[in-house]
């Protein structure tokens, strides 16, 4: 009785974590598609900038920071990048 009440809880915890980050995903990735509109997620004014922009390479994500002008709402992204096969990188 005592093992099943711990793989339970286990389980439990296990669970909520599991869910926790896909929400947490969900709403990040909600906040970056504002912004590729223009729009800042906090303010709701088009008043959002790119501070910061870091690329990782060829094939690596870039490092993108932003931040908004009037409320100083700022976040950043790992954005996906291209690949070498697609032509994008040149030596």
């Amino acid at each position: 009785m005592y093992e099943f009440l711990v793989l339970l809880f286990i389980t439990l915890i296990a669970g909520g974590l599991v869910w926790a980050y896909f929400r947490y995903l969900g709403e990040k990735g909600e906040r970056l598609h504002l912004i590729n509109q223009g729009i800042c997620p906090s303010c709701k004014q088009e008043t959002i900038e790119v501070v910061d922009q870091k690329g990782g390479g060829c094939s690596g994500t870039a490092f993108v920071e932003f931040k908004c002008r009037s409320c100083d709402y700022h976040d950043s992204f790992n954005i996906g990048g291209g690949s070498c096969g697609s032509g994008g990188c040149k030596v």
